[in-house]
């Protein structure tokens, strides 16, 4: 969202009277109109120096833009807004023009993006991995490495799994999951089948206050708090590999965005400074992302 200065109607003196008082109850009404303005318009009024940026939850949650941004704002002087939603919906901002780069985690989405002429071009940035989380004793038995089996085991039984059900990239690859496991989670929803539409953070916490399983990136689950009995059941299997990848809005389909400073950081993230800042990061010693940015 934009900085909205404060607007008291300093500026309009006592002496000037009634005219005084109206530019005064103009000023109200326009800081009521932009404080009503959403992540739709949050580019327009950002000053020059800073661009909008929608992006995934994961990539909020698990503290990397804390780390990330920062050392961007340094060597460039740009600020970033982001809008941290799902990958569904950060591209649908970018492709509404309400967002000056686009930096998510559903490769297939993001391609058609491209294909659709909202950006000109995706570049990897980085990847971690998918795990699935359930109660440390596994009601369910799916503990392993074989995320197929897994699941399967998760269908044949009635514990309790969270979806996050908002079609963000973690959503995407969990649907595709389920049906390389030969579950048709559409046909065969049960009560144990929960949807939240909501983040990765609130689907760990549902998870955690009913014991349930539930597919998350690891690099949220590294920086999740409120665990309960929960622990990672599934991991290291090839399919739970999650690339995220980094697109400026183009401004042939809107020509209001910064597409400048959007592309120094599209540039800037995947070059060395930017690569060695993601690697950099880690919570308890271990490292959430990994870059692997095209020379």
């Amino acid at each position: 969202m934009a900085d909205l200065k404060s607007l008291n109607g300093t500026g309009a003196q006592d002496h000037l009277g009634q005219p005084g008082l109206l530019l005064r109850a103009w000023a109200l009404v326009a800081a009521l109109t932009l404080s009503a303005i959403g992540p739709v318009q949050a580019q327009a009024q950002a000053p020059a120096s800073a661009i909008v940026m929608a992006s995934t939850t994961s990539t909020e949650q698990s503290g990397l833009f804390g780390h990330l941004l920062p050392a961007f704002k340094q060597a460039t002087g740009i600020d970033v807004r982001v809008v941290a939603v799902g990958t569904g919906q950060a591209l649908d901002t970018g492709r509404r023009g309400d967002a000056d780069v686009v930096f998510v985690h559903d490769t297939a989405a993001e391609e058609k993006f491209v294909a659709e002429g909202f950006a000109t071009q995706r570049r990897n940035v980085m990847y971690n991995d998918f795990v699935l989380i359930g109660p440390k004793t596994d009601p369910a038995g799916a503990r392993g490495a074989d995320i197929a089996a897994a699941l399967r085991k998760l269908a044949g039984s009635s514990q309790a799994f969270i979806s996050r059900g908002d079609k963000s990239g973690t959503h995407a690859a969990e649907l595709r999951l389920w049906k390389a496991a030969g579950v048709d989670v559409t046909a065969t929803k049960s009560a144990a089948y929960r949807e939240c539409g909501c983040g990765m953070g609130p689907a760990l916490n549902m998870a955690a206050s009913t014991n349930a399983y539930v597919l998350a990136d690891r690099g949220t689950w590294l920086s999740f708090k409120n665990r309960g009995d929960l622990a990672i059941v599934v991991e290291g299997d090839k399919t739970l590999f999650n690339q995220y990848g980094v697109m400026a809005v183009n401004p042939a389909k809107h020509p209001h965005v910064k597409a400048a400073a959007a592309q120094r950081f599209a540039d800037w993230v995947v070059s060395p400074a930017g690569q060695s800042a993601i690697a950099g990061y880690k919570i308890g010693g271990e490292q959430l992302f990994f870059p692997n940015a095209r020379p």
